[in-house]
């Protein structure tokens, strides 16, 4: 079996070079993390875990600027972005914990009825089974943090395969709550082949899945699932735009820019693709122009970098690809529309591509923005919910009929008003619908998935 090179996403240099994990050290795991859900005298108690959380939040505060880097170089994303994901993962961890403080049983109302009378019921939560974690490249630290975190707080071993090509800040992380305490058996990183987890993910100790990548995979991944077992999937989205008449171009513009070009546009909800009033479109268009002009790309550890490379070669050939058939069926390149070099692609705005464009019908997951025109609401409404995508969507105006009105006929599992498509806060809702995902992400919202609610009734008499 050969060994995992991991490659720095800007330069392409080998930055470490990992033994990968055999089928049998993969299913010794799944034994071990079913043993420890099978034995309850085993489990550990809550006040462990609020402790290895609390330490393991504390751990990566300190580390901050290390894990940073870390990300950036495997992952891309440019440091000062890098840095905000690890803050966020300390507040990932700290929200878990107010879940952990403020949620959990409730009482089930008896004596309603001759059958309740004298009796009293009340739940209690617990974990449903061992997890597996299959995570994306986009946000190497987070992502485990969104994915691992709830399982750890509600007690369940989970086992975590990280993206190939991001594998060292999913690694750190596991090190961290190991040095804060948890036993190596309740979370195991596995560094398999395709395969090898697609067969962990039907095994019968399988209680939970967590997916985040493409729907093709997920939807196979969820078809293999042994009975009872459940799963979130987090999938693509082709997160639209509406910018109406009444909408502050002043205030749209540089949200725009950072939903559409953060991280080289590799998010589930980069902004995508606009439909503008045709009263704004010229105005909005040479603004954007003026904006990302301005956008500095290149290596990710430069604290100027805005835009970093994309995570490999191949999806710079393929987005180039992409624009390119784009161009050839009429749309126009008012920018960009070229690779920069092997690894970073100019940031770039397509106007009016046709709606059977790929870029206009699939996730782009690159630095490309495309806008079109629009008179009428309706039309624009419509062709904004064309592909069978249902993540997050926005819409930008001053009008308040208007923006009630079109959020609840846009597409999305969350719409942004007079905000980018990319806004999140990790306590939130998030996650798609139709083919781009199943349940919702958020801290507390996994842990309620990761978790069974239980009920114990008593009967006793004079209750």
């Amino acid at each position: 079996m050969s060994d995992l090179k991991v490659l720095s996403a800007y330069d392409q240099k080998v930055l470490a070079t990992l033994k990968r994990d055999d089928r049998a050290t993969c299913f010794r795991y799944l034994q071990e993390a079913h043993a420890l859900y099978e034995d309850r005298n085993s489990w550990l108690k809550k006040t462990t875990r609020l402790k290895i959380l609390r330490k393991a939040a504390q751990l990566i505060e300190e580390r901050a600027d290390e894990l940073a880097l870390q990300a950036a170089k495997e992952g891309g994303k440019p440091f000062a972005d890098s840095q905000v994901e690890i803050a966020r993962a300390v507040e990932g961890i700290e929200t878990a914990i107010a879940v952990m403080r403020t949620e959990g049983g409730r009482e089930i109302p008896m004596g309603l009825s001759d059958a309740s009378t004298d009796r009293f019921a009340v739940t209690y939560r617990e974990p449903r089974g061992p997890v597996i974690a299959i995570s994306a490249f986009n946000h190497p630290f987070n992502l485990i943090i969104h994915q691992v975190i709830p399982a750890i707080a509600v007690g369940a071993p989970v086992l975590v395969k990280p993206a190939s090509s991001t594998p060292l800040s999913c690694i750190s992380l596991v090190e961290i709550l190991r040095e804060a305490g948890l036993p190596k058996e309740w979370c195991r990183v596995i560094l398999c082949d395709n395969e090898t987890a697609t067969a962990i993910v039907s095994h019968e100790h399988i209680a939970f899945l967590s997916f985040i990548g493409s729907g093709k995979v997920g939807w196979m991944l969820r078809s293999k699932l042994p009975p009872g077992a459940t799963c979130a999937l987090e999938h693509g989205g082709m997160a639209p735009v509406i910018v109406d008449e009444s909408a502050r171009l002043a205030d749209a513009v540089p949200r725009l820019l950072k939903g559409g070009f953060y991280h080289a546009g590799q998010v589930c909800v980069s902004v995508q693709r606009i439909y503008v009033h045709n009263s704004l479109k010229a105005q909005l268009i040479e603004q954007l122009v003026l904006g990302a002009k301005k956008l500095v790309v290149g290596d990710p550890q430069d604290s100027l970098t805005e835009v970093g490379p994309l995570i490999s070669p191949r999806e710079v050939d393929r987005v180039d690809s992409w624009v390119k058939e784009a161009q050839e069926k009429g749309a126009q390149v008012v920018l960009g529309g070229k690779k920069l070099s092997s690894t970073t692609y100019c940031p770039t705005l397509l106007i009016d591509p046709p709606d059977d464009a790929k870029v206009s019908t699939e996730e782009i997951f690159g630095p490309v923005v495309c806008v079109y025109g629009y008179d009428d609401i309706n039309e624009a409404i419509a062709r904004a919910n064309r592909p069978a995508s249902f993540f997050q969507a926005a819409i930008f105006t001053q009008n308040h009929e208007a923006a009630l009105t079109i959020s609840r006929r846009l597409k999305g599992m969350a719409v942004m008003v007079n905000d980018h498509t990319a806004f999140r806060v990790d306590w939130m809702p998030f996650g798609g619908h139709q083919n781009s995902g199943l349940g919702a992400g958020g801290i507390g919202y996994s842990m309620h998935d990761m978790s069974l609610e239980r009920m114990v009734v008593f009967r006793a008499a004079g209750l």
